[in-house]
């Protein structure tokens, strides 16, 4: 019985603890057990904190939130828990066995929904990577194929969701690192609008607005009624996105209407996209047109500047820098180029060389960047379908940097961001959803998840999540389990 459950999503878990079929205990064993005996090949979750939930599952004061007894999963950066670690993927951090201070406004939403977290997820160092194999914890396996890699910079999320292990997993995006891993994993990954999760008390923003926290699902419904339960404001937030007139939870069985919706195969800058992911837009495309939507090739002009990549590496050297120093008063110590792999120092040293009139007029480039963007859904559109990536998933070894090369890696994971980048920088919601796998030749394997990006106007969550709904039920991704699965 216990297996059954790994393939049930969080809302029917939830279901059998409120029924009294289960218990939460009796949850936590079986995804405790599905971890001892799947981990070892992934590599997915790096900190544990078993008995931990034990106790909480058995507490008589678990939260009775509509997630009650749920197991979860952290990731190693952000979401921070007061005295468990998060080191951020960084070597040095890990040997100081930093521990946060307190909680973050994310986790104490996370424990109101009666969510019950087992430990940490790995992450590349500091989420600057579409692939999870940082030096200090080596690399996460995707479970569709152990030499593939899970995505980054949420691969352990991911890896771990598809797997069975958890049915849901916290996860952050600052240029794909939600869809990115969701589309390589099989999973449904939802980039919510700029502000919707609170980075309080310790953070306003991240990335100077670039990065969000959510989750990495299994199910549209999930993400949905974890929109509710995880977005919103806390006190002293310098923003944040619109309130819902409705609970996103209800858009799933809500129809969206016929919508005018704009498919874009080819990448911007030349970029080669790989036939297999323009071929999952185009039998989307046809998906959506058979549910009575209107279908065109069109996307917005501005997705075509050649200047945005340039603007996005500077805001996010600059923030890397003060990353750096962060996480070195954190640590007490100074961080020095041994520190750290040859990415993170050479991004960090040119990040440390941004005039502030110079970040300023980046971020200046970046609002008008939105605003140009925003303008192909004011007029007349109302979602822009692309491939999420424009390559399938990468075999581990490929996107790694060297001290004569330290920029490598960041250039060769210009294909896995091209599609995903803009967007952080617009701040619009955008969700990965699977919707073809690779059929495989020429040394390319079968069987790799595809995903495919809806995206939706700034605070538009809704229309995402009813489409992406209208596509689970057409295209059936739920009822496919990869070979690693509990």
């Amino acid at each position: 019985m216990a297996d059954e459950w790994a393939h049930l999503d969080a809302i029917d878990q939830a279901l059998l603890v409120r029924r009294g079929d289960v218990s939460p205990l009796e949850l936590i064993e079986a995804a405790i057990e599905r971890l001892a005996r799947i981990n070892p090949e992934l590599n997915a979750v790096i900190h544990f904190y078993l008995e931990e939930a034990r106790q909480a599952a058995s507490c008589s004061d678990l939260p009775d939130g509509p997630l009650r007894g749920v197991p979860f999963l952290m990731k190693d950066i952000g979401g921070e828990e007061a005295g468990r670690a998060v080191h951020g993927g960084l070597s040095f951090v890990k040997r100081a066995a930093y521990q946060a201070q307190q909680d973050s406004h994310f986790t104490t939403r996370v424990k109101r929904a009666g969510l019950i977290s087992l430990g940490r997820t790995n992450t590349p160092e500091l989420a600057l990577l579409p692939t999870t194999e940082p030096e200090a914890y080596g690399p996460t396996r995707n479970p569709w194929n152990l030499e593939y890699s899970a995505g980054g910079s949420s691969g352990g999320a991911a890896a771990a969701v598809a797997a069975g292990i958890v049915p849901v997993a916290h996860a952050s995006d600052g240029g794909g690192s939600i869809r990115g891993p969701a589309s390589m994993c099989g999973l449904v990954g939802l980039k919510p609008t700029r502000g919707r999760c609170s980075f309080g008390p310790t953070l306003g923003e991240r990335w100077s607005g670039f990065s969000c926290e959510f989750v990495v699902s299994r199910s549209v419904r999930d993400s949905a009624l974890l929109l509710d339960l995880l977005g919103g404001p806390m006190p002293g937030d310098p923003y944040f996105a619109p309130p819902p007139k409705q609970p996103f939870a209800t858009a799933p069985q809500d129809s969206p209407g016929s919508l005018r919706i704009g498919i874009m195969t080819e990448a911007p800058r030349d970029i080669w996209v790989h036939p297999e992911m323009s071929a999952a837009v185009e039998h989307c495309g046809a998906r959506l047109e058979s549910l009575g939507h209107s279908v065109e090739r069109a996307h917005p002009p501005a997705l075509e500047d050649p200047a945005t990549v340039g603007h996005y590496v500077t805001v996010v050297g600059a923030n890397v820098a003060r990353a750096l120093e962060a996480w070195g008063e954190k640590v007490g110590a100074r961080v020095t180029e041994n520190d750290v792999e040859p990415l993170t120092w050479e991004l960090g040293q040119r990040g440390a060389e941004v005039s502030a009139s110079r970040l300023l007029a980046s971020l200046e480039f970046v609002h008008g960047f939105g605003r140009r963007l925003a303008e192909w859904w004011t007029g007349g559109f109302d979602l822009l379908v692309t491939p999420t990536q424009a390559l399938p998933p990468v075999r581990l070894g490929t996107l790694g940097s060297t001290r004569k090369e330290p920029l490598r890696g960041f250039l060769l994971s210009a294909p896995y961001g091209v599609f995903t980048l803009p967007f952080n920088l617009s701040g619009q919601p955008a969700l990965s959803c699977p919707v073809s796998w690779t059929q495989g030749g020429q040394d390319e394997p079968a069987g790799l998840p595809l995903g495919v990006q809806l995206v939706a106007p700034f605070g538009d969550e809704r229309t995402l999540l009813s489409v992406a709904s209208q596509l689970e039920e057409s295209v059936s991704w739920k009822d496919r389990r990869p070979p690693i699965f509990a």
